[in-house]
C-alpha cells in the first residue's frame, strides 16, 4: 500500500479581454504560488476590510503561454507510469465554464501540437507497450457522459449520430464488497493508437455541446474517458489490472451572471448540483473523525469513489480565467483545489491470479498426483496417449540427446515405454549410419532400414526418418556420396557407348570399301583397334590403381606364333560387343 496525496496543478488561461492582477511566484519552501489580487472598492463613508490578495500554493502553475506537451509531462506522465506498473490513476480538470478544461483534457482540433491529455496518454501507453515486448498487454477503453445526472455510453455502435436520449442509459450497480459496476457501458478493445483515437473521436462527436454567453462551445455534461490496462509476463499466472480515468468536468457558472434560461438553465442547475456534491465529498474526506462519506449523492461521485480517498493515484488541474469579470470564480476554483490537496489516497498494486492459468496449473497438479498414485499402487493405465503428450515426449527425448537435459516423464509407464521406443530408434539409426560409413553391404543396411509397421508407428508417434532430427550432418554426407557414385557410373556408361559407336563406324567403313585380302586385313585391324581401345577404357575405369601393397598389372604382348589366335579371339569379342 502506498500513501499518496492528490497532486494539484493550476493553469492560467490566455485572455483576450481585460485581465485582473495576478502573479506567479514561489513561497519560502520553493513551491509555486499563484496570487490573485482584487483591488478594494473605494466607498465613501464605509470601511472596507475585505481581503485584497489571495495566495494559493500548487505543485506547479502553468502560465498563459504553457504548451500542451509541458502540461502532459508534469501532470499526466507520472500517473500513467504508475498505471502501467499496476496502480489505478485519475486526472480530472475543474474550473468555471470557459476556463479551458476541455482544451486541456481533449485538446484542440486545429493543430497537432494542441493535442490534450487523452490523445497524448494513449500515445504514451502504446509506445511503452511497444518498448516492452517481454510482457503481454491488453488495452480497453470506455467513454461515458453524465448529462443531467443520467449516464450515457458515447461509444455505442448502434446509435451513431442519434440524439443523446436514444443512447443506452448507464446504471450504477453496487456489489456486496462496495465496488461499483456500470451496467450498459460498452468496453472496446484498442489494439493500437489509431484504433483508440478513433474511439475517442467517435465519443467526442456524441457529446452534448451548447452555446452559452460564457462559452461558444460549452460542454454541458461531465465526461469520463477510462483506459483499462492489463499486463502479465508470458507463462506467469499473475495479472496486473489497472485503469486510468481522464475526467472532463462540466464548468460551474453563476446563473445571475450568464442570464440563461430554458434548457440551458436546467443543465446549469444539474451541473452546479453535481459539483456541489463533489465538494461535499471533498470536505468530508478532509475532516478528521468523519465516518460517513456521501459518495451516493451523485452518479459522478459514486464513479470516482476510488479516485477520491480510495485505491488510486490522483492528480487535479485547476483551470483559471484571470479576466476581471471571472476573478471571483477563479478564487473559488483555487480554494477547491486547496481542499482537494488535503486528501490522502491508499494506492494498492492490483495483482491477481488469472483464472485460466490457475485452471491449467491445477490440472497439471492433478495429473502429477495421479502419476504418483499410480506409482504407489502399481496400477497401470491402459488408455492411449493423446497427440499432445506424444509430441511432448518426442521433444523431451530430443532435448535429452542433444542438450543433455534430464529426461523426466513422471511415473506414467506409457510415456516411459514411448521414450524407450524413441531411444531405440535413435540407436538403430546410428548403427545404420555407421554401417554405411564403414562400407557394409547394402542388403544388410536395407534390412535394418525396413519401415516399421503401422502399429509401431502409432506407438512411437514419430516419423520413420527420425534420424533427420538427430543426425542431419551424417545423412547429408551420405546423400552427397550417393550422388557422387551415380555421376561416376554415368561417366562409365557414356564411355562404353562412345567406344561402341566408334567400332561400329569403323566396321561400316571397312565393309563399304570392299576388296581382297588386304582390305579384309585392314578391316580386321580396324576392328581389332576399336576393341583394344574399348577394352583399355573399361580396364582403366574398373581396375583400381596400384598401391604400395599391390603389384602393378603387366601387359604381355602376344608372340608372333600366337598372333593369329589372338586376332581371332579379339575379333570374336568385338563381334559379341557389337551384338550387345
Amino acid at each position: 500500500m502506498v500513501k499518496h496525496g492528490i497532486l494539484i496543478f493550476a493553469r492560467v488561461k490566455p485572455s483576450k479581454g481585460k485581465t485582473g492582477v495576478f502573479d506567479v511566484t514561489e513561497d519560502s519552501g520553493g513551491r509555486p504560488k499563484l496570487s490573485l489580487i482584487v483591488p478594494k472598492k473605494e466607498a465613501d463613508g464605509f470601511v472596507n476590510n475585505k481581503k485584497e490578495t489571495y495566495n494559493f500554493r500548487f505543485d506547479h502553475v502553468f502560465q498563459q503561454d504553457a504548451a500542451q506537451e509541458d502540461v502532459f509531462d508534469r501532470v499526466a506522465k507520472g500517473v500513467i507510469d504508475n498505471v502501467l506498473a499496476g496502480y489505478n490513476g485519475t486526472i480530472f480538470a475543474y474550473g468555471q465554464t470557459g476556463s479551458g478544461k476541455t482544451f486541456t483534457i481533449t485538446g484542440g482540433a486545429e493543430r497537432y501540437g494542441d493535442r490534450g491529455l487523452i490523445p497524448r496518454s494513449l500515445s504514451y501507453i502504446f509506445k511503452h507497450q511497444a518498448q516492452n515486448p517481454d510482457k503481454v498487454f491488453t488495452t480497453q477503453v470506455t467513454y461515458m457522459e453524465i448529462y443531467n445526472e443520467q449516464g450515457h455510453d458515447l461509444l455505442d455502435q448502434q446509435h451513431q449520430g442519434a440524439k443523446l436520449e436514444d443512447f443506452p442509459k448507464v446504471h450504477l450497480m453496487e456489489g456486496s464488497d462496495g465496488n461499483i459496476a456500470l451496467k450498459n457501458l460498452s468496453v472496446h478493445d484498442a489494439n493500437n493508437e489509431e484504433g483508440a483515437l478513433n474511439l475517442l473521436f467517435l465519443g467526442d462527436t456524441n457529446r452534448m455541446i451548447a452555446e452559452t454567453p460564457m462559452n461558444m462551445a460549452s460542454t454541458r455534461s461531465h465526461c469520463i474517458f477510462t483506459i483499462h490496462v492489463t499486463s502479465r509476463e508470458p507463462g506467469s499466472a499473475v495479472i496486473r489490472r489497472s485503469k486510468l480515468h481522464l475526467v472532463d468536468l462540466a464548468g460551474s457558472e453563476r446563473i445571475g451572471k450568464t442570464g440563461v434560461g430554458g434548457t440551458l438553465l436546467a443543465e446549469a442547475k444539474y451541473i452546479n448540483l453535481s459539483l456541489h456534491f463533489l465538494e461535499q465529498v471533498i470536505v468530508a474526506l478532509t475532516e478528521k473523525g468523519r465516518t460517513h462519506i456521501p459518495y451516493r449523492n451523485s452518479m459522478m461521485t459514486s464513479i470516482l469513489r476510488d479516485s477520491l480517498g480510495g485505491n488510486c493515484m490522483t492528480s487535479m488541474i485547476a483551470t483559471c480565467s484571470v479576466e476581471k469579470r471571472n476573478i471571483d470564480e477563479s478564487i473559488s476554483t483555487c480554494r477547491f483545489a486547496q481542499r482537494v490537496a488535503l486528501i490522502k489516497n491508499d494506492a494498492l498494486l492490483n495483482e491477481e491470479l488469472s483464472p485460466k492459468l490457475m485452471v491449467a496449473r491445477l490440472q497439471q497438479q492433478v495429473k502429477e498426483l495421479r502419476d504418483e498414485l499410480q506409482l504407489a499402487t502399481g496400477e497401470e493405465r491402459t488408455d492411449e496417449l493423446n497427440d499432445e503428450e506424444k509430441v511432448r515426449c518426442v521433444e523431451q527425448v530430443k532435448a535429452y540427446v542433444e542438450k543433455e537435459v534430464p529426461l523426466s516423464v513422471g511415473a506414467d509407464m506409457r510415456k516411459i515405454q514411448l521414450c524407450f521406443h524413441l531411444l531405440k530408434d535413435l540407436v538403430t539409426e546410428s548403427r545404420q549410419e555407421l554401417a554405411h560409413k564403414s562400407g557394409r553391404s547394402n542388403a544388410v543396411s536395407r534390412q535394418e532400414k525396413s519401415p516399421p509397421t503401422s502399429d509401431q508407428s502409432a506407438k512411437q508417434a514419430t516419423p520413420s526418418n527420425i534420424s533427420h532430427l538427430y543426425l542431419p550432418t551424417e545423412v547429408t554426407r551420405l546423400q552427397d556420396l550417393l550422388v557422387q557414385r551415380d555421376n561416376e557410373i554415368n561417366i562409365l556408361v557414356n564411355m562404353l557407348k562412345r567406344e561402341k559407336r566408334r567400332a561400329a563406324e569403323a566396321m561400316a567403313k571397312a565393309s563399304m570399301t570392299g576388296g581382297g585380302h588386304d582390305d579384309g586385313g585392314r578391316r580386321h585391324q580396324a576392328g581389332e583397334g576399336a576393341a583394344t581401345s574399348t577394352s583399355a577404357a573399361i580396364h582403366s575405369a574398373v581396375t583400381p590403381p596400384a598401391g604400395p601393397g599391390r603389384q602393378a598389372s603387366t601387359s604381355i604382348s602376344p608372340s608372333a606364333e600366337d598372333a593369329p589366335k589372338t586376332s581371332t579371339a579379339r575379333h570374336k569379342a568385338l563381334q559379341d560387343l557389337s551384338a550387345a
